[in-house]
């Protein structure tokens, strides 16, 4: 037998790799098994079985959570016939997943994704598959579609499309009715390192979540949680990196004169302050004009404050938690040079330091 030769379902070799053990009924004519005859190996006692329309199991236990994972895929992804059964689904950036444009989201991404608080999927758990908005199928079994009018790149995790955190939390979040698993939830995702609270903020608001009470108490934790895990960071930054150490959250201010704002770290001798950026844009419970006027002023304020120190000749370093994570050692040396080049600047108006 050559090896495009058609195989009867009886002598379909079944592999131990779980992408040549679920196919979907496209993939088993492009095979020579048709409809009917697979349709014959899925009857009570039979060696196959059908757990989603058009997909297939290639022996009688049941699927584990692998199989189950690409058997929504293959559901919602519906993916031509043209690839052969024996060679893997290629996967990387840029290519062809093998599943169309679906990938997985909500609780089953972020258990791919290495959350410690969402383990895999239950047998009996229902898997969450993102599809574009114009997707003509409907959720069925344990098969959820979550639709998007511009659904994100997904990321390759363990050879599947998986959404990206940021959209698998907030598709998590929004199933969510109960406010101390939202907060588990979103804490574990900063706590981690799997993204930042500005980023998760601006997916919630995307998806109008903002609004729910369940959301808002783990938004508000969310960001403290965020303010402290990057001023842990600032400080593992200067003290790894061999800097003088500043004086820590302080206020800045003229004698008898105004506020200038606060710093979180402050180097007096060079007049050199370091404000970390953990604002969280357009986070409120206003509607969206008014939470945009509000994200306006807030954001010419900042701006207005940094301009008034350096007038005075203080220089201001922004340094955002996200570089602070994936750059520190480049952010160490920005702050390095800003201190080096204060020999060479006039000096600073003498500003009054209180703690914050």
């Amino acid at each position: 037998m050559t090896q495009n030769s058609p195989l009867s379902p009886c002598h379909l070799p079944v592999a131990g790799d779980a992408r040549q053990r679920v196919l979907s009924a496209a993939q088993l004519r492009a095979h020579g098994v048709s409809v009917a005859e697979a349709a014959a190996q899925c009857r009570a006692g039979g060696p196959w079985q059908q757990p989603l329309p058009g997909v297939y199991v290639l022996h009688p236990g049941p699927p584990t959570a692998e199989e189950r994972l690409r058997s929504v895929l293959l559901y919602a992804g519906r993916p031509s016939a043209s690839g052969r059964r024996d060679l893997p689904a290629q996967s990387g950036p840029g290519t062809e997943s093998g599943y169309g444009e679906a990938m997985i989201t909500g609780l089953a991404a972020l258990a791919l994704h290495g959350f410690a608080l969402t383990p895999p999927p239950a047998p009996s758990a229902r898997i969450d598959v993102l599809v574009p908005r114009t997707r003509r199928l409907r959720s069925v079994r344990y098969v959820r579609l979550v639709r998007a009018a511009e659904p994100p790149r997904p990321e390759q995790v363990e050879g599947l499309p998986v959404a990206p955190v940021e959209r698998a939390l907030v598709d998590a979040v929004a199933g969510l009715g109960d406010a101390p698993a939202v907060r588990r939830l979103l804490t574990e995702a900063v706590r981690g390192g799997h993204c930042e609270p500005a980023a998760i903020v601006r997916e919630l608001s995307r998806a109008g979540l903002l609004d729910r009470p369940q959301v808002v108490n783990a938004v508000d934790s969310l960001l403290a949680e965020g303010r402290a895990l990057a001023e842990s960071r600032l400080y593992d930054m200067v003290r790894s990196h061999g800097l003088s150490e500043p004086l820590w959250n302080v206020d800045l201010r003229l004698p008898g004169g105004p506020h200038l704002g606060g710093v979180d770290a402050y180097w007096p001798e060079q007049a050199v302050a370091v404000v970390l950026d953990t604002r969280a844009p357009l986070h409120s419970g206003l509607d969206d004009d008014r939470r945009q006027e509000e994200h306006d002023a807030q954001w010419s304020s900042y701006v207005a404050e940094r301009e008034h120190l350096e007038r005075l000749g203080v220089t201001v370093v922004h340094l955002s938690p996200t570089k602070l994570r994936d750059a520190r050692e480049q952010q160490a040396v920005v702050v390095r040079t800003a201190l080096m080049a204060a020999a060479d600047r006039e000096p600073a108006a003498y500003v009054m330091i209180l703690p914050r």
